[in-house]
């Protein structure tokens, strides 16, 4: 049997039942951070099951913190909108020229924006851009003849959230080299946008079960009394 590490020894001395508060697991988790700028993530166990569509957990959030992260963004647009998702920031804007590039298996991006006159270019990657979730959609804000904002939005911190298979939604909140009231903001953000996202199709109890980890820390879970409206 492998001999555990000095910090694995220290990690499972923790107890797994206690419920911490948002302030005690940010600290635990400083207590045990690696030697790189791990990201801290927030796990929530809904009580939906999203093969139905009306139990769909899914949306935007902007965090105002910031994720700590440089967001990828590709626009597809033409003349003063292009100009303007250049200026913006956008990494790349293009029209049938960008759609042929993705085509080609260039999709390293983590966010998709189209004016709502792109859609009949932007249609042809359905099956390109849907399995890794990139499909622009006007629900989400992505499908925009505001650009413009959408890739300021991008850029700025706004994360997407979606609910998988086993009801269980995953997202980064930030840097553990973040501060405390940083963390604690971005962390109340996703979770008020997850318990305002509660779909009608979804019966019993929402949030189930919450817990904040980093890449190499424990996962502690949090006192659901520590969540609004859970």
């Amino acid at each position: 049997m492998a001999k555990q590490t000095k910090k694995q020894q220290t990690v499972a001395k923790l107890d797994s039942e206690k419920l911490y508060t948002v302030d005690e697991a940010i600290a635990t988790l400083r207590e045990h951070k690696a030697k790189f700028d791990e990201t801290v993530e927030v796990a929530m166990n809904l009580g939906v099951d999203p093969r139905h569509a009306d139990q769909m957990v899914r949306g935007m959030v902007s965090l105002p913190g910031g994720t700590g992260k440089d967001v990828k963004v590709a626009v597809f647009a033409r003349g003063d909108n292009a100009e303007k998702a250049t200026a913006a920031g956008a990494d790349k804007v293009g029209a049938e020229d960008l759609m042929e590039d993705m085509q080609n298996g260039n999709l390293d991006y983590d966010r998709v924006i189209a004016t709502p006159d792109m859609m009949g270019v932007v249609g042809r990657l359905g099956k390109v851009l849907g399995p890794k979730g990139l499909m622009p959609n006007p629900k989400l804000g992505t499908v925009t003849p505001n650009v413009e904002q959408a890739v300021k939005d991008a850029k700025g911190g706004q994360v997407e959230f979606r609910v998988e298979k086993q009801g269980i939604i995953h997202s980064g909140i930030g840097k553990l080299s973040f501060d405390d009231a940083k963390l604690k903001e971005n962390f109340e953000a996703m979770t008020q946008a997850i318990v305002k996202a509660k779909p009608s199709g979804a019966k019993g109890k929402y949030v189930k079960k919450v817990s904040l980890t980093s890449t190499m820390g424990p996962g502690l879970k949090i006192d659901l009394a520590e969540i609004e409206g859970a």
